[in-house]
């Protein structure tokens, strides 16, 4: 069976989008049905994006429950390599973690490999 690359999928493509926008909500509910059939380090790495983009969105309402769901998603992301599947996946941690201090409106970006790279 051929590798699944995660950034070529309709899923992914989508949830990137709505990152930028700061539709955070939406990208949890663009990733989930990806999530629930991926399995391995995929599964990990989409698990704990999607718990960063639910501590963002929670984070508008309540600073406390944004901390809880992104320290839940370093327990997802914490043994992947610091760039995977085409995410800089420590930098987006790094940026989230900025976001969440900087408080409510601060979309952060979602890091990618660069074809330079």
């Amino acid at each position: 069976m051929q590798a699944l690359h995660l950034l070529d999928t309709p899923e992914y493509l989508e949830a990137i989008a709505l990152w930028h926008q700061g539709q955070f909500w939406e990208v949890h509910e663009a990733l989930e049905p990806l999530w629930r059939r991926l399995s391995g380090p995929e599964r990990e790495l989409t698990h704990g994006i999607i718990l960063l983009a639910a501590a963002l969105h929670k984070a508008r309402s309540s600073q406390s429950g944004g901390w809880r769901n992104f320290h839940k998603a370093l327990g997802h992301l914490k043994n992947l390599p610091a760039t995977y599947q085409g995410i800089r996946v420590s930098a987006l941690i790094e940026e989230t973690r900025q976001a969440l201090q900087a408080g409510p409106g601060k979309i952060p970006p979602f890091p990618l490999l660069s074809t330079l790279d």
